[in-house]
């Protein structure tokens, strides 16, 4: 007799605090409602970080990733000699949360929006003040903080979806973007 009784005192308990009747009752809730959500984004956003070695924040890149899809990337989909949003939807923002140097200019903390001019062997890699813009089709270079030149590098691997890291680099760190079968690399160095 104990057993049972134990027994369904165990099963009331369950049927009391079960999370599934709980989850029931929440469908029932929301089936009243309906949720209406976008669907997932053919170019993700995503962001790479710059720490440093207190695990500071130094710099921040967000930025959307478009995929290769078997297109032929640089030359056809982005053409050389043009402004690029660097990515896809929103133009990428690069946020500084301390003063940088990028080749010799010093660029104080804050959000700039990181347009690139890719060529065949070089880019163009402009910081521009003007932020929270679509494509590229508000760049004016009156905004440009600085431009730098760096050379287009061979990747070892097809890259499918444009991705950028920082890489440190003696004093400081260097933004790799690469996409397709080619990167460049972006200094990035203290400006103490």
């Amino acid at each position: 007799m104990k057993r049972l009784i134990i027994g369904s005192l165990s099963a009331i308990c369950l049927f009391i605090s079960n999370p599934t009747n709980a989850q029931e009752d929440d469908k029932v809730n929301f089936s009243k409602e309906e949720l209406k959500f976008s669907k997932m984004d053919a170019s993700p956003m995503d962001l790479a970080m710059y720490k440093d070695q207190d695990d500071a924040a130094v710099a921040r890149v967000i930025y959307s990733r478009p995929q290769k899809r078997n297109r032929e990337i640089f030359g056809k989909l982005i053409p050389y000699g043009e402004v690029w949003r660097t990515g896809a939807n929103e133009a990428t923002e690069l946020t500084l949360y301390k003063k940088m140097k990028v080749a010799d200019e010093v660029i104080d903390a804050g959000t700039y929006t990181l347009y690139t001019i890719p060529g065949e062997t070089e880019w163009t890699v402009i910081l521009n003040s003007k932020t929270n813009t679509w494509g590229a089709y508000e760049y004016s270079e009156k905004e440009d903080k600085v431009r730098i030149t760096v050379p287009v590098r061979q990747a070892p691997n097809t890259i499918e979806s444009l991705s950028m890291a920082f890489q440190e680099s003696g004093d400081g760190a260097d933004l790799l973007i690469g996409w397709d079968e080619s990167y460049v690399k972006v200094p990035f160095k203290n400006a103490n």
